[in-house]
């Protein structure tokens, strides 16, 4: 679940006792050891490269904010940070839902601890905000790297070329969910709207609002009351969760078939209404058109209708792991 877990579950014991820890007020209090969340505090050096995110942000060094998208639980910023480029993530109070925006900011730390190349680092998070950046309606910050002004549904439906980058794309997709999910971090939202990509042309995947931290080896009954932000978009939602059903890394990786079907055909999964979207998907196995898509026919592209058809099967068992994905990409990128 969301909310904030022991130092001891975030690094290995030879680390911890070494740290210095700064205190974090947590909404989700009844859910931790006490009313506080404590996790490690990086020692800043002039630059946010550490590889610890603290939860102490210094405002004062905080320079040049610019606005630069704004999403259902909070806005995003670019911003000078100590000499480097930053995105300040500022998450706004749902005045519908206030446990679901205050689970949203908690989600967001999953993957605060992990550090890897295509995933987007958090370097600080808190919920103290000074008057003149903060504002009633926020419940924290969030500051993290600056990846870059695109994300994949931008190239995607724009004009940017991607015949030779899109499996690329994937297996960096990909390569980032087995990281997280051998970390137990369950996304909850892939699609390509929550993966950023960098200057370099890396894809790091983005916005863990609606993540989860599981114990290892267990399932989460999505049901359960505690569980109340788990949502993501419904046209890249697993079968399982719009049942209500069990939840686990498998969901991710339907949501990364869609994702990759996106990929290989720039075109919207569906049309029509959400409700019978959401029906047809569950009762009679609604799925993005391949058998009548012109770019299938090719070997590589019968070894892709293959491979969706494996990623967003109905079977949660059918479902390849976030490891086992890999060397079906590999083959994909053999026959190009």
């Amino acid at each position: 679940m969301p909310s904030p877990v022991p130092v001891t579950r975030l690094l290995p014991k030879d680390i911890y006792p070494s740290l210095d820890f700064g205190t974090c007020s947590s909404p989700l209090a009844k859910y931790s050891l006490g009313t506080t969340l404590q996790v490690p505090v990086q020692r800043l050096h002039g630059k946010v490269g550490s590889r610890l995110w603290s939860t102490v942000i210094h405002w004062k060094e905080l320079r040049s904010v610019q606005p630069v998208g704004s999403g259902g639980f909070g806005s995003v910023y670019r911003a000078e940070y100590l000499g480097d480029t930053v995105a300040l993530k500022k998450v706004k109070k749902c005045t519908k839902n206030k446990l679901a925006s205050r689970q949203s900011f908690w989600a967001e730390l999953n993957a605060a601890h992990l550090r890897h190349g295509n995933v987007v680092r958090v370097i600080a998070a808190t919920t103290c905000m000074p008057s003149d950046l903060g504002d009633e309606g926020s419940i924290g910050a969030i500051l993290m790297e600056f990846v870059g002004d695109r994300n994949l549904h931008q190239m995607i439906y724009g004009c940017d070329e991607l015949e030779d980058r899109w499996l690329r794309y994937a297996t960096d997709i990909a390569t980032g969910l087995r990281f997280l999910h051998s970390h137990s971090v369950v996304h909850l939202d892939i699609k390509p709207a929550n993966v950023l990509v960098s200057s370099e042309d890396v894809c790091k995947i983005a916005d863990f609002g609606c993540s989860l931290k599981l114990d290892l080896g267990c399932e989460v009954n999505s049901l359960s009351p505690s569980l109340s932000h788990v949502g993501g978009t419904y046209t890249h939602r697993a079968p399982e969760l719009l049942k209500g059903e069990r939840l686990s890394p498998k969901a991710d990786i339907f949501s990364f078939g869609i994702t990759l079907w996106q990929l290989i055909t720039r075109e919207q999964p569906y049309s029509g209404d959400r409700q019978y979207v959401l029906y047809a998907v569950v009762a009679h196995n609604l799925r993005p058109p391949v058998q009548e898509h012109p770019v299938f026919r090719s070997e590589q592209g019968g070894l892709c209708r293959t491979l969706l058809s494996r990623c967003w099967s109905g079977d949660v068992c059918c479902r390849p792991s976030a490891q086992e994905l890999l060397p079906h990409l590999e083959q994909l990128t053999s026959q190009i």
